[in-house]
């Protein structure tokens, strides 16, 4: 599949998170602004992670689709959000589609990935990582997979240590929470 071309991830478009990602795609790319783009959606999506009010103004049904607009376009300022994100998130404040932002996150990122040649790994560990942990990991990828790979991170306390990497449909699990799962299956025998 050629992300730089005609075509973009059909893939993707099969949800419609990825519609909403290709298209941001697209407008990102024909402004050549992707690098940009996405570095305005982690920004909001870290945002949407970490403050339960702007949390809860993209996900609750109560709050008007007017009210969303003017608060994403409130919030996207001191974001550093570039315009052209802007302009897309008010357009899904508009059709009340701000829950699905994690979701058309990690499709753009995936779309961003292809078109940069790169391969991307959702990455979920249980405390944060170092950036020299990241770049060892990136490097440790690298060499598994002979490719240059993107990570997006995320946090999951209740995996009590280790990771869950997943690149596409493959996953690596060594996670300290399925291994004492595994043991007690083990022990139940």
């Amino acid at each position: 599949m050629e992300a730089s071309g005609g075509n973009v991830g059909g893939d993707i478009q099969a949800s419609l998170a990825g519609r909403y990602a290709v298209a941001l795609f697209e407008l990102a790319r024909d402004a050549k602004a992707i690098d940009t783009a996405e570095r305005s959606l982690i920004r909001v999506r870290d945002a949407v992670a970490t403050n339960p009010d702007f949390r809860r103004l993209t996900t609750s049904p109560l709050v008007s689709r007017k009210q969303a607009a003017r608060a994403v376009d409130a919030t996207a300022t001191p974001l550093g959000v570039d315009s052209t994100t802007r302009n897309f998130l008010g357009v899904l404040a508009a059709n009340r589609r701000l829950a699905e932002l994690p979701k058309i996150v990690r499709a753009f990122r995936t779309l961003a990935s292809r078109h940069r040649g790169e391969i991307n790994a959702e990455v979920t560990s249980a405390h944060p990582l170092t950036d020299d942990q990241v770049t060892e990991l990136k490097r440790q990828l690298r060499l598994r997979l002979g490719r240059e790979v993107s990570v997006d991170m995320a946090v999951d306390p209740e995996l009590l240590g280790g990771l869950v990497v997943r690149i596409g449909s493959q996953m690596i699990d060594s996670s300290i929470r399925t291994r004492l799962n595994t043991l007690a299956n083990a022990m139940k025998g």
